[in-house]
């Protein structure tokens, strides 16, 4: 699963790449829009698999680590639920006011894709995903009414937390009675946990 999991990230990335170089970007605002209707059914599926800036952020998050760039905590400034919602305003003004004055039309993904490298090479994925993000914003709103999403069979969870370790949104955690719960509005649906989990206690169904 894990192979096909980056197959499905790499196409969509080499997809993303072309209709930039082609100046077709309207046509992955209207992926990205289609992703948000999905995301009421399958959950973000779209930040799982068809982002570019979550497929750039993993090969990042791995170098980080390997040159001890990475912190082990986060401002509290940075930390905040109002940050992606002020993310995605300021995106619309920016491009709004740029088309406006100037005539252009700004590549904002491709300013989005780099802030999301260079927020994750000093910081845990987590950050960017649930407090940066523009997009996330929408797909956390969208995600929360997920009618399928990763869930985890608490008779079988005997709460090693190798899931928490490898989410990268903490989107799963151990609670106090030792069983892991997921929060929908946070899961990519990226199967990390369901990889890792020694017990197969997590699975894709509907909740």
């Amino acid at each position: 699963m894990k192979y096909v999991a980056t197959g499905v990230r790499l196409l969509f990335l080499g997809i993303f790449l072309f209709l930039v170089l082609n100046g077709k970007m309207v046509i992955w605002l209207g992926i990205f829009a289609i992703s948000l209707l999905l995301a009421l059914v399958f959950g973000r599926i779209y930040c799982g698999y068809a982002c570019p800036m979550n497929t750039i952020m993993g090969p990042v998050e791995w170098l980080s680590k390997k040159l001890k760039l990475q912190a082990k905590t986060a401002p509290k400034w940075l930390l905040s639920d109002k940050l992606p919602w002020i993310s995605l305003a300021a995106s619309v003004l920016v491009m709004v006011a740029a088309k406006k004055t100037a005539g252009l039309n700004l590549p904002l993904l491709l300013i989005w894709l780099v802030i999301s490298a260079l927020v994750t090479l000093r910081y845990r994925p987590y950050v960017f995903h649930n407090y940066i993000c523009p997009f996330g914003a929408l797909q956390k709103y969208f995600g929360k009414y997920a009618k399928y999403s990763e869930t985890v069979d608490r008779n079988s969870c005997i709460g090693c937390r190798l899931c928490e370790k490898t989410c990268p949104t903490e989107a799963i955690k151990v609670a106090d009675d030792k069983k892991a719960a997921i929060n929908k509005a946070l899961c990519l649906q990226c199967t990390n946990c369901q990889q890792v989990c020694p017990k197969t206690a997590i699975h894709y169904k509907n909740k």
